[in-house]
């Protein structure tokens, strides 16, 4: 797209101001082409029209995103432009204190004026190895990129420090060398890095100075080569000098001093060995008090001058010639204040015993007098004689100051010289860094001959910059294979030659300097002359002929000609330097004369590599005529030109890397930014250069995966391809239509200037409305759940009031029907009352008058009915007459008739009858007939039946109301007597309650009176008790405070007891755990310089040793004096010398130490009193055994065929006890050398071998059993049928009769045994049923399992089948999965079985062989010799006596280095590991320890213990990088000394012993300091087991949790510079967490296979989690890109990933997560919000493992990755600074990732019984038994 299209509404724009250079502004409408004013508001709301260029109609500066605001490089800013570089640095210097930025290859350095925590070694290691792109910008990053590519490259390297005075050069030069010297070390023990760190304070004091802009200003260019072997190991240095400001010597501006070593001396006159200088204060000599400012805030010149003389001791620089130096600088002080009479205006003279001069002269050892004279008067030779001149006053003090100040610069370059002799180098040089500090351009009101100089220099390197760059653009895009295009960049090349050309300016100096009456006036004319209006570069003043401008790349300068010729020249009189040679008592006085003799061409190097460029050549003693002219003509133009072409070459044959040091203020203040300065030297420095240079192509460049990951949000589906870049090319040709914006190179895309900001605005964008619908969505959904909270609170706080009203509704109902039931019942009480009594007058009138009536009307029905009856039987009898006349007649009719019918009816019937249709029919007829008159008889039956009904209810009802009206009768008349009753009761009534009011009045007045008594004394009673009361309330809150005050003070002294003793016992673990960690550490220092001695000795050896024929003789007392050195741990390293050196050959012993000598002389005493008493008792055993001879020899001899038939029976049962010993070993062997799952399935070789084995076992036990029986019933037998054939004593009597009864209850145990047996058979027989059963019931299950399975596929698949073909298909894949699932649950489940089966039958195996080991042992002691008989016996399986071992073992002492090589040396952990216990080769140097110490063998003790802990060193010393031998060794040494604690004899240590390990105890020998000394040796292994973990996890820390994304396309890739990161986003070789996690779980089984003991393994573990927590701390807070919102999030992830895995191993108590908290709070720091003061608060209550440089760093370095994310505003930083400004923490900014936690090692006892264990032959241990 058009530039002008991004000149739209609310873009941001920057517009040229006086004061700030750039300020921002705002469109306030879109500018359209051809207009020519922009509408513009500024930052504070002022509103202004902005007035385009009408010729060029150029438009201001676009703003880059805010996003792109504080980058790391310049070059990655969409917008490259002057506005953009400034803005960025500022933004990086004030608001987040970074001091550096790379703009492209340069590194811009900001002088903080402020010393910062940045320059540390833990800095230098965080940044050592690390690529240049992935770590924040930083001195030490160019510094590691120049090591790098030297190594890499095999190409010499240079940094180039340039800037102006004051701007920080010399610090950045001197951090640079201090990396080199940090991270290299030196090849030899020299300490060469230190000597070339110890140059800098000597070079700061004799060429360092304060001026008004800098108090450390270096007054000279210097350039360093340090040397490096083919190692990259320094091995030397040399220093080369460029134009150092003599001047300054004899003069200082105001605000100004001199060098700082006058000012060290001064300061220094005190003392007593520079009496001899008559010194005094620095105002008191002229050239050191013109200035004014003698003392530098801050800055203590008496300590600077310890330091310079100490840096001169380190150089080689011997205490005389120092003395020599200062004799020197001395002298110069006073030949400052020699003072001049005047006797004429052409001649003077020096006042007579002149006081300065005289101690001049003195210090110097020359004559006062030809000094004197040579002062004051010249020589002048002509062609034909010699005479001298007197001078004048001004020309004398003219040449006293060029007298000193040739001296000042002899001196220098002679201290040059002896610091180049001492760096260097004594082996060959493979290569170089070279660093090249020099001055930067310089541009002042008054510039003279050194600004002249020192932009010429600066121009000629603006070239050399500029041609790099160039050269980088072209190979950039050549690699890519873009169309290069050449680019228009400035070359200064003009101005060079303008400057050293022919008929240039230097040669027209040099010119004019050889003209004898040459002056600056005519050189200014020359150079009018020769190039004004010739040369567009070279302008005159208008208002002065002595001065001249030249346009420098930089700006335009005017140099004024006035002592140009004079500086040229450099003119010393040489009479002067011949009364300095004359000198015969200062030797380093004729030195630096006699070096100026030596001087070569200024084109060639001296031998020390230094070229004299600051040295006036003078005219040598005795040189040849024409060569003397020749070498005068040679002026300091022409020799600082030499110099510059021979600095140029070195730096092309270089690979250069530039550092730009910028001064951001002249007021020295710190963190303050003046942006007129800092344009100023942008401009000078290139920096902008570079910057227009990369803008001028394709100055944005991202990789395709980056852009990808960026941009993705930009793509629709279906625009993503597998193709990366095929994808980037489609997406961009849609949003990007000119393809002139864009190229595709191989690797990269490259975007013209603005078309990042471009497709930033549309990403934006399209975030924005992403973010809007999300906000929209989310604000809706808040809104919705906002409003149904509101209205459910609506609901329920109407719900409350409807209900409180209605329930005040129904509390007033049922009080008003309350009320109304009352007033009902009292009513209707009256009422009823009334009603009563009229109803019963009525009821009785109404009774009377109703019986009357009733009786009337009784008596008229009973008429009635009686007439009725005579009526009917009357009336009946005359219908009944009627009715039977009527009939008959009727019946008489029909029959008449009916006959007539039926007549003429038969005679019908008779005709039909002949026909069957007529009979048919009739029938018919007969049938319907029929049929009616059933129905007619069923209806006539219903209605009888229905009248009977009604008539037996009309009878009823008859019944009941003649019944119901005989009870009225009956009620009445009862009614009427209980009224009459009633009658005479009230009146009864009436009179009783007339009766009862009386006595109701006479009690009321009684109860009246009670009531008043009452009421009296109650109210009485209760003042009494409120009175009570109050009292009582009054006591118990007196009571309450006073329990309150006890109780409080009771908790304070609690509390504060308690708190005193918490901080006492963390003082008391803090201090503990310090003097653990001081003597680990020391510890550590001890086995450094012990591994360091053997190596120097083994070097030594090499180079002595001769080889010669023949044997060697090793020295006899080598094995004791090691073992006595290895012996005592509390030897200090004065008593460890005189040890070490007795282990070298006889003629190189030292002297033994005195105390070690009485220590071995009261060992041997001892020895001697032991050896004695163990005499003693021999001699006592001795006896013992003789008289049991003689006793023996008196018993009758044993028949000899019986003994050696039960030998032989006995040998026979040992073979095959070895036999099965063996099977056991080799089935124990096949099932450990083999852990796959199908070896221990069923039916696999290895199972098949168990199965047969506990086969044999079991069939062997049973026979031993059998023999065992019959063997004890033949011997019972036999010994019944023997007679003894000799007599015997009572004792033998007695032991037969004992011996009988034993037999007997022996036959009674073999009953009892057999019976058990039989029982034991049988319950195996019934368990082996039931288990058939069940495996009979589980094959059932499986059969009804698989059926139901069977049904349910068939389910599955005609449901399957009903599906449409795509759910068919994924309901298939699903029912797969889970298939899938099962099965491999399932197999996990069998695999979990068959492991605990085997466990189970290799316990079964431990348990049988151990039960046939104690029945053959019981076996063996049933035998005695008293059993055996005379007579011939039949033969029988007599078993043998099986061993009982005591857990020792046994070797000859010659075997002890084999053992040593065999089971420590040639060991490999792996296999033993895998296939035999952990601790195995431990407990077998324990058990021989053992057997050593049972034979009481002390001399075996110490050479074995000695022996096996030199072996485990040496071990480590060669295999100590392989973490599983050092894991397998620490493990194993542990195990060793729980050993020697468990068997050591001390009740602390035996209570978790068994009586059987208690019985193992040595007894001879205390090895407690053996157990120190095993203790040290565990400590050393630990410490190399950390590191070695630590240099496997370290390349995988920050890649994995910092650069990888765990959680993809959380964060975006930003726009990165031309020094691209390492990013982890496409690269499959890069480390993740997973690979992190996968190393941990490395080390953790490694570990738990060694059988390392649980709670060092949680050391380790915590251990490793403070390096990944330190690691990744540190990169955190030395990159920046890592500081934002989504990378906290990553980081957050990552931690919960290694928390996870510490609960999955059961590690969470192990206190690593504790470690971590440092890298979880600064996580969390990432993602607070960080606006207000609360949140400040938060923060800082939050942060409680950070330091507070660490917080302040995380927040300054805090970069939003988004625009929608926020900066973090300086003041809120301030606010936590204020906040957090009382807490004491370190000031240190990393954590230190080397610091080792102190080791513990808890005590572990072993169950393990030492005589189970079994040695496998593969140790190759065959010559060790079994004791």
């Amino acid at each position: 797209m058009a530039a002008s299209e991004l000149y739209t509404k609310y873009a941001r724009v920057w517009i040229p101001d006086p004061e700030e250079v750039w300020k921002s502004a705002e469109l306030l409408k879109d500018y359209k082409p051809g207009d020519k004013v922009l509408q513009l508001r500024l930052e504070e709301g002022k509103e202004l029209e902005y007035c385009l260029d009408a010729k060029t109609k150029e438009l201001p500066p676009l703003r880059n995103p805010d996003i792109l605001v504080g980058e790391n490089d310049l070059t990655a800013l969409s917008y490259l432009h002057e506005p953009a570089v400034l803005h960025n640095l500022k933004v990086r210097f004030i608001d987040s204190k970074l001091i550096y930025t790379y703009c492209g290859i340069v590194l811009v350095a900001i002088n903080p004026y402020e010393q910062l925590p940045i320059y540390g070694e833990d800095i230098i290691n965080a940044y050592s190895g690390q690529n240049m792109g992935d770590m924040d910008p930083h001195i030490f990053a160019v510094a590691e990129e120049a090591y790098k590519q030297m190594a890499r490259d095999e190409r010499n390297q240079s940094i180039i420090v340039s800037g102006e005075s004051g701007a920080g050069k010399t610090v950045s030069a001197k951090y640079a060398m201090r990396y080199f010297a940090t991270v290299s070390g030196s090849a030899s023990e020299a300490n060469v890095e230190e000597k070339v760190l110890a140059s800098n304070p000597i070079m700061e004091s004799i060429g360092n100075a304060k001026t008004t802009r800098n108090d450390n200003s270096s007054r000279f260019g210097k350039y360093i080569e340090i040397g490096f072997d083919k190692r990259y190991r320094i091995i030397g240095a040399n220093m080369r000098t460029y134009l150092l400001e003599k001047s300054r010597v004899v003069f200082q501006a105001e605000e100004e001093r001199n060098y700082h070593i006058f000012y060290q001396l001064c300061a220094s006159a005190a003392l007593p060995e520079f009496k001899t200088l008559r010194l005094g204060n620095a105002n008191y000599f002229h050239y050191t008090k013109q200035g004014g400012s003698p003392v530098i805030d801050g800055v203590d010149d008496a300590k600077e001058m310890v330091n310079t003389r100490q840096a001169c001791t380190l150089l080689g620089i011997s205490d005389s010639y120092q003395m020599g130096i200062f004799r020197i600088l001395a002298g110069i002080l006073h030949l400052g204040n020699v003072e001049f009479a005047s006797r004429d205006s052409d001649s003077c003279t020096v006042p007579p015993k002149h006081e300065p001069l005289t101690i001049f002269c003195d210090l110097m050892g020359v004559e006062y007098e030809e000094m004197a004279h040579w002062l004051c008067h010249r020589k002048l030779a002509t062609a034909t004689e010699t005479y001298i001149k007197p001078i004048s006053k001004l020309h004398a003090i003219n040449a006293r100051d060029a007298l000193a100040k040739h001296i000042y610069a002899n001196l220098f370059n002679w201290i040059v010289d002896h610091v180049n002799k001492a760096l260097h180098a004594t082996v060959k040089q493979h290569s170089f860094i070279g660093v090249l500090d020099i001055y930067g351009f310089e541009t002042f009101e008054i510039n003279s001959f050194e600004q002249f100089c020192i932009n010429y220099a600066n121009e000629k390197l603006q070239q050399q910059f500029n041609m790099h760059v160039f050269k980088l653009e072209q190979e950039e895009y050549m690699k890519e294979q873009i169309p290069w295009t050449l680019i228009d960049f400035y070359d200064n090349q003009p101005c060079i030659n303008l400057i050293e050309a022919k008929m240039g300016v230097l040669d027209l100096l040099d010119e004019e300097c050889k003209m004898p009456k040459g002056s600056d006036d005519s050189w200014a004319q020359k150079l009018y002359n020769t190039h004004l209006n010739k040369c567009a570069l070279f302008e005159k003043p208008r208002m002065s002929n002595k001065a001249f401008i030249i346009k420098h790349f930089a700006d335009k300068v005017e140099y004024q000609c006035e002592g140009f010729l004079e500086k040229n020249k450099d003119t010393v009189y040489e009479e002067q330097i011949k009364v300095l040679k004359s000198s015969k008592k200062f030797k380093l006085l004729l030195e630096l004369f006699q070096d100026e003799e030596k001087v070569l061409s200024p084109t060639s190097a001296t031998p020390s590599g230094r070229v004299p460029l600051t040295r006036m050549p003078v005219k040598p003693a005795k040189a040849r005529p024409g060569q003397a002219s020749k070498e005068h003509k040679k002026t300091v133009g022409h020799q600082f030109r030499n110099s510059l072409h021979l600095l140029m070459e070195t730096l092309n044959a270089t690979t250069p890397h530039y550092v730009r040091c910028i001064k951001p203020n002249d007021f020295k203040f710190p963190f303050t930014f003046d942006e007129k300065r800092a344009v100023q030297q942008l401009r000078a420095c290139g920096v902008l250069e570079t910057i227009r240079i990369s803008a001028a192509g394709f100055p944005s460049r991202w990789t395709y995966q980056e852009f990808f990951s960026r941009y993705r949000v930009l793509m629709k589906q279906k625009d993503v391809l597998g193709d990366r870049k095929q994808t980037c090319k489609n997406v961009l040709e849609k949003l990007i239509q000119d393809k002139d914006k864009y190229q595709f190179g191989k690797t990269k895309i490259f975007f013209r200037a603005g078309q990042v900001a471009y497709l930033e605005k549309i990403r934006a964008d399209k975030l924005r409305a992403a973010c809007i619908r999300i906000q929209k969505t989310i604000r809706g959904w808040l809104m919705r759940k906002k409003y149904m909270r509101m209205r459910k609170a609506a609901i329920t706080i109407q719900r409350h009031v409807r209900g409180y009203q209605a329930r005040c509704y129904a509390t007033f109902l049922r009080r008003t029907r309350a009320a109304i039931t009352i007033q009902k019942f009292q009513r209707m009480y009256v009422v009823r009352k009334r009603y009563q009594g009229m109803r019963d007058a009525t009821i009785a009138l109404q009774a009377l008058l109703r019986g009357y009536m009733v009786r009337n009307k009784y008596q008229m029905m009973l008429r009635e009915h009686k007439c009725v009856v005579l009526q009917k039987h009357v009336r009946g009898w005359l219908a009944r007459r009627r009715y039977g006349r009527t009939l008959r007649a009727i019946v008489y009719l029909q029959c008449c008739y009916r006959r007539m019918m039926a007549k003429r009816e038969l005679k019908k019937l008779k005709i039909e009858a002949r026909s069957v249709e007529r009979y048919k029919k009739l029938h018919i007829g007969l049938e319907n007939k029929i049929m009616q008159l059933q129905r007619k008889i069923d209806e006539q039956n219903k209605e009888y039946k229905s009248l009977l009904e009604k008539m037996t209810s009309l009878e009823l009802t008859y019944s009941t109301e003649t019944e119901k009206l005989r009870s009225d009768v009956e009620r009445l008349r009862m009614s009427e007597e209980e009224a009459r009753n009633a009658t005479n009761r009230v009146l009864s009534l009436q009179e009783e309650i007339a009766k009862l009011r009386k006595e109701l009045h006479h009690t009321q007045a009684e109860k009246k009176s009670i009531e008043e008594w009452a009421d009296k004394y109650k109210h009485e009673t209760e003042q009494l008790v409120s009175e009570l009361k109050e009292q009582n309330s009054l006591l118990k809150t007196e009571k309450e405070e006073l329990n309150r005050r006890i109780h409080d003070q009771a908790r304070e002294i609690t509390e504060s007891m308690e708190k005193k003793l918490v901080e006492e016992t963390k003082q008391l673990e803090l201090d503990l755990n310090d003097e653990r960690l001081r003597y680990q550490n020391l510890l550590n220092e001890f086995s450094r310089l012990e591994e360091r001695y053997d190596d120097l000795k083994d070097e030594m050896n090499l180079m002595v040793s001769i080889p010669k024929p023949g044997h060697k003789r090793t020295d006899s007392t080598h094995s004791s004096n090691e073992s006595e050195y290895t012996f005592s741990s509390e030897i200090t390293e004065a008593e460890d010398l005189p040890l070490r050196m007795e282990q070298e050959p006889s003629e190189k012993k030292a002297a033994l130490d005195m105390s070690l000598f009485l220590k071995l002389q009261k060992r041997v005493s001892e020895l001697e009193q032991e050896k004695q008493s163990l005499q003693d008792e021999l001699d006592r055993k001795e006896e013992q055994a003789l008289r049991a001879k003689a006793k023996e020899e008196e018993r009758p001899p044993i028949r000899g065929a019986e003994l050696e038939y039960e030998s032989l029976k006995r040998q026979e049962l040992e073979s095959e006890n070895k036999k099965l010993k063996n099977e056991l070993n080799e089935l124990q062997k096949a099932l450990t050398e083999t852990r796959a799952p199908e070896v221990t399935a069923p039916g696999a070789p290895a199972y098949r071998v168990l199965l047969d084995q506990l086969t044999s076992v079991s069939e062997e036990l049973e026979v031993r059993k059998e023999e065992v029986l019959i063997l004890r019933s033949q011997l019972v037998s036999q010994k019944e049928a023997i007679q003894p054939k000799h007599t015997m004593t009572d004792a033998t009597i007695l032991l037969e009769d004992v011996q009988k009864m034993k037999d007997k209850g022996e036959i009674a145990q073999a009953y009892i045994g057999l019976k058990e047996t039989n029982r034991l058979l049988e319950s195996q027989l019934q368990s082996q049923k039931k288990s058939h059963e069940n495996e009979l019931e589980s094959l059932r299950g499986e059969i009804q399992s698989l059926k139901e399975e069977n049904n349910r596929q068939q389910q599955l698949l005609a449901q399957n089948l009903q599906l449409p073909p795509e759910a068919r298909i994924e309901a298939s894949l699903q029912h797969e999965i889970t298939r899938l699932t099962n099965e491999n649950l399932d197999l996990m489940e069998q695999l979990e079985k068959q492991d605990k089966t085997v466990r189970k039958l290799k316990k079964q195996l431990k348990v049988f062989a151990k039960k046939i080991g104690e029945l053959e042992v019981g076996q063996m002691e049933n035998i005695s010799p008293g059993q055996i008989i005379d007579e011939p016996i039949r033969p029988v399986n007599i078993p043998r006596k099986e061993k009982d071992f005591q857990g020792m073992l046994e070797y000859k002492k010659e075997d002890e280095q084999k053992l040593v090589k065999n089971l420590i040396l040639e060991l490999k952990p792996r296999g033993v590991a895998v296939n035999l216990i952990p601790g195995l080769p431990a407990y077998i140097l324990f058990m021989c320890v053992r057997h050593a110490d049972y034979l009481n063998d002390d001399q075996k003790v110490r050479s074995l213990l000695t022996s096996t802990i030199n072996g485990i060193k040496k071990v480590l010393k060669k295999r100590g990088d392989d973490f599983e031998t050092v894991s397998f060794w620490l493990s194993n040494t542990c195990r060793f000394l729980h050993c020697l604690k468990q068997y050591s004899g001390e009740e602390g240590f035996m209570k978790h012993n068994t009586p059987r390990q208690n019985e193992h105890c040595l007894t001879n020998f205390d090895l407690a300091e053996y157990r120190q000394v095993l203790s040290d040796l565990a400590i050393q292994i630990y410490q190399q087991l950390v590191r070695v973990l630590e240099n496997i996890l370290q390349p995988m820390i920050v890649s994995g949790m910092l650069e990888h994304e765990t959680i993809q396309g959380v964060s975006g890739v930003k726009p990165t510079g031309l020094r691209k990161r390492t990013s982890s986003i496409a690269d499959e070789g890069t480390y993740t967490l997973d690979s992190i996690i996968r190393q941990l779980n490395s080390f953790h089984s490694v570990m738990c296979q060694h059988g390392m003991d649980p709670e060092l393994i949680k050391q380790v573990v915590k251990q490793m989690f403070y390096i990944i927590g330190a690691v990744t701390l540190n990169n955190l807070l030395l990159r920046k890109d890592m500081c934002s919102w989504s990378k906290g999030m990553q980081i957050r992830y990552n931690v919960s990933q290694l928390e996870e895995w510490l609960r999955d191993k059961n590690l969470m108590n192990s206190g690593a997560k504790e470690t971590l908290e440092p890298l979880i709070q600064a996580a969390q720091l990432l993602q607070v919000k960080k606006k207000t003061d609360e949140d400040a608060e938060a923060i800082c209550s939050m942060c409680n493992a950070l330091t507070t440089a660490q917080i302040v760093k995380v927040l300054n370095l805090y970069t939003p990755v988004n625009e929608f994310e926020e900066r973090v505003l300086v003041s809120f930083i301030r606010t936590i600074q204020v906040r957090l400004r009382d807490r004491k923490d370190s000031p240190q900014l990393l954590m230190d990732a080397k610091h080792i936690f102190p080791v513990t090692f808890p005590f572990n006892p072993s169950s393990l019984a030492l005589e189970t264990i079994q040695i496998p032959a593969s140790l190759g241990l065959g010559f060790i038994s079994r004791v």
